[in-house]
């Protein structure tokens, strides 16, 4: 479905470069109709050497005869690349932004444009393992959203959702949760480094034990607390590691913590300022 169709990237960086190889190890379009572009002249010679697409530092110039232009800069930035780009992209074109926050009104006001997609990917993306939850506006036609499944496939698994809404949770969920899980991983690998282990093994036993989990997870067709049942047998460490992470109140920082990414999306969405620091109702406590 992308055969022939020209594809522009306005900014050609991590997430940008992930998609771009996607779409080339994929076979899904050729180097020579995809174009990036970035301000960066030192990125752009890298991005054309990499992956021998076209590369240059003129906005203008990328998108001219696009099929589909990738909005993937900086939110600060996403203005400034509005008023370069209205009324020069052809009237046909799919516009998919994966910019945090931007959200579909503003973009497409912004561009004078109606076919848009706003996706959330998250950094997994970047070796094809990420999760990209996107939706559209009514102006995407049915063949626009088979060709937003292609290219956002070319990160890895997608979910669309018909609410807006939902692309702030998915930002606090999926979006921020790999931080969530490195996090959690080093504080596993200096707990391992406390007890004795060299940080070396501290950090291969924990990598492969949470990609291990994982995978287990996927081959299993039990609930997630039946798998911690397992492995938790009554008396055992397993209960006595979990009776101390319930104490420290765990799954309610958790909770917590997502909450406030969430609220956090929805203020960055709509340009407001947070009412308090973390946006946690109740919570008064400094910024870190």
């Amino acid at each position: 479905m992308l055969e022939k169709t020209k594809v522009a990237f306005i900014g050609s960086g991590a997430m940008g470069g992930a998609m771009i190889s996607g779409l080339l190890e994929q076979r899904l379009v050729a180097a020579a109709d995809i174009t990036a572009a970035d301000t960066h002249a030192e990125r752009c010679a890298d991005v054309r050497a990499r992956f021998k697409v076209n590369a240059t530092t003129d906005n203008c110039a990328a998108i001219k005869g696009a099929n589909i232009v990738v909005l993937s800069v900086k939110p600060q930035v996403l203005q400034q690349v509005q008023q370069e780009l209205t009324g020069q992209l052809d009237a046909n074109a799919l516009v998919v932004s994966i910019i945090a926050g931007a959200r579909l009104a503003g973009i497409a006001a912004g561009l004078g444009h109606g076919a848009v997609v706003r996706s959330m990917p998250n950094t997994p993306a970047q070796i094809g393992q990420g999760i990209t939850v996107w939706t559209a506006l009514p102006a995407v036609t049915a063949a626009q959203r088979g060709q937003t499944e292609l290219l956002l496939g070319a990160l890895g698994q997608t979910v669309f959702v018909d609410d807006e809404d939902y692309l702030d949770m998915a930002t606090a969920l999926s979006g921020t949760g790999p931080a969530y899980v490195f996090y959690f991983m080093e504080a596993l690998i200096d707990a391992g480094v406390h007890m004795g282990f060299s940080r070396q093994i501290a950090e291969k036993l924990v990598v492969q034990t949470v990609k291990g989990s994982a995978e287990y997870v996927l081959s299993s067709p039990h609930h997630l607390a039946r798998l911690r049942n397992e492995v938790t047998s009554p008396g055992g460490t397993s209960a006595e590691a979990l009776y101390y992470l319930d104490k420290a109140g765990f799954r309610t920082a958790v909770s917590r913590a997502v909450w406030a990414a969430y609220q956090r999306s929805t203020e960055l969405g709509s340009g407001r300022k947070r009412a308090n620091p973390t946006g946690v109702p109740g919570d008064v406590s400094p910024d870190p």
